[in-house]
């Protein structure tokens, strides 16, 4: 997952630079980054429940090779329309990947490790969003093609990795017996876990806003410029790393899932609150990495809470999960820059609200759920 995401980070800083030297302009800029996350709401619980059938390498190697194919198309493209063309395929076929390894975690982790389990997940993809930009931004100056082919180097490398050393985690008389079941891809889709569904998309909407918005409130507050918000962003991302690589596990031992996701959702919403009092470059470090350890919490434990939870497939579960992931991703951007224009503050003022209304749904889930 580390490699996965260090070739993703790579691309992302130079994505939209790439973009506009095929004449893309900040509308088409926006569909190009957003047509991926819309193919990942739609296929993510679809190859998550293919991989309960079939099983988790052969699902997992898909995605991969949807990966390793997408950057060296993107690296190779002259056209404006063979990027999105190639955004849509890696959409598609890279949602194959992080259900699977989230399943795969699921499948070979006891009850009492589960959190920590996908606390590493989420740690190892931290940590690749934070070097993985550094990468790009280097490279870049040797080629605006090559931090591409540098990721797809990385992932070709990865794909190989898998192929010879990553066992099955399933079993063939479990995948024989999830073919014959033959649900849904939205069968983990229902009361109560339905509400831990909901709850991880507004989570992850009010971060996206927030993700959006922060460059230009910093740059507003006190003139912060990219090399800032480079290190702001990198400091988050190591205590998030911190957060769910390591402390992720003692805190469920603690305090169970339950109390993990209501502690992560008071110290997102504190986060939140503090963010519209940033005045300096130490401040917004400072109160951003609160809100980012509070949030770094909630993943770990609403995916083990729901593998724990689950009468669907393990599979199709993490890829229900993703979607939601995806959905928030897709309109966290839109409404936090509304919501921005109405008032520099109003987009946290806001995440501090629906962080509420997450616990509220939270609560509501706890009471179903024992009824």
């Amino acid at each position: 997952m580390f490699m996965v995401m260090l070739g993703f980070g790579i691309i992302i800083p130079v994505l939209p630079y790439y973009a506009k030297s095929f004449g893309a302009d900040s509308l088409e800029l926006g569909y190009l980054m957003a047509v991926y996350s819309v193919m990942n709401f739609i296929f993510a619980p679809i190859w998550g429940g293919i991989s309960d059938r079939i099983g988790r390498k052969p699902v997992l190697m898909i995605g991969l090779a949807g990966f390793a194919a997408s950057y060296f198309l993107f690296g190779m493209a002259t056209e404006l329309w063979q990027l999105f063309a190639t955004r849509i395929m890696a959409g598609v076929l890279s949602a194959a990947a992080l259900p699977t390894v989230m399943a795969y975690v699921a499948d070979v982790t006891t009850e009492e490790t589960r959190a920590r389990g996908m606390g590493m997940i989420g740690a190892a993809a931290g940590l690749g969003f934070i070097f993985g930009p550094a990468i790009g931004g280097t490279f870049s100056r040797f080629g605006d093609s090559v931090p591409f082919f540098i990721a797809g180097a990385l992932v070709v490398a990865n794909f190989i990795f898998a192929a010879f050393v990553l066992r099955e985690s399933m079993s063939a008389e479990q995948r024989m017996e999830n073919r014959a079941k033959k649900e849904s891809s939205w069968a983990a889709f229902k009361a109560p876990l339905s509400y831990l569904f909901m709850m991880q998309f507004v989570v992850t909407l009010s971060l996206a806003g927030l993700e959006a918005t922060f460059a230009f409130y910093s740059l507003d507050t006190f003139g912060a410029d990219e090399f800032d918000m480079a290190m702001i962003f990198m400091i988050m991302g190591i205590a998030g790393a911190i957060v769910q690589g390591g402390l992720i596990g003692r805190l469920t031992k603690w305090l169970g899932e339950p109390g993990v996701i209501q502690l992560g959702l008071v110290t997102s919403i504190i986060g939140f609150l503090l963010i519209t009092q940033v005045n300096s470059f130490t401040t917004a470090a400072i109160y951003l990495t609160i809100f980012g350890m509070g949030n770094g919490m909630i993943r770990p434990a609403v995916s083990a809470l729901i593998s724990k939870k689950t009468s669907a497939g393990q599979g199709s579960s993490m890829g229900l999960l993703g979607s939601m992931d995806s959905l928030g991703r897709i309109a966290g951007p839109v409404v936090g820059g509304s919501l921005y224009k109405a008032g520099m503050a109003v987009p946290y003022i806001a995440g501090a609200v629906i962080s509420l209304l997450a616990m509220i749904m939270f609560f509501t889930y706890r009471k179903k759920e024992s009824s």
